[in-house]
């Protein structure tokens, strides 16, 4: 079996069967290999995901005690601005989407953050004016948008 080549030798050390595996042999083997980080495991899970959808068969990375080890070895906090409940959740996701929700919502935080600072500067700079100044400012616009200002 070439297909998942770090699981099958995990397997032999093991005594067990590569394919099919069932989502606790494959939770298993994640916990014995965190030592080597998300990085070096995280191909070796696709491939036993591959090995197992490839022949037909369900995969065992998906769901399960098999995800929680995924997302307890990849360690991505679920985003801040999502319910407590749903945070138990997030760790049940696949690795790759944990990534993708984890970093949009960190630009989608970092925006709105950004927006709100350009706003409390705008609030700033508009109390430190003279109120004469923002009137005056306010009567001289209709003049200015104004085509026939004799009218």
């Amino acid at each position: 079996m070439r297909a998942a080549p770090m699981f099958v030798k995990w397997c032999e050390l093991n005594g067990l069967s590569p394919c099919p595996a069932a989502p606790a042999q494959v939770a298993r083997f994640i916990v014995d290999c965190t030592p080597l980080g998300i990085e070096r495991v995280w191909p070796a899970i696709q491939d036993i995901s591959r090995l197992h959808v490839s022949v037909g068969l369900a995969d065992p990375t998906l769901g399960g005690v098999a995800a929680k080890a995924i997302g307890d070895l990849g360690g991505i906090d679920p985003p801040r601005s999502w319910p407590a409940d749903h945070k138990q959740r997030f760790k049940s996701l696949p690795y790759d989407l944990q990534l993708y929700v984890a970093s949009h919502e960190m630009r989608r935080e970092k925006a709105l953050r950004r927006a709100q600072n350009e706003a409390a500067n705008a609030r700033r700079e508009l109390a430190a004016c003279p109120k004469s100044e923002i009137h005056s400012n306010e009567e001289r616009k209709p003049d200015e948008n104004d085509t026939y200002p004799n009218a």
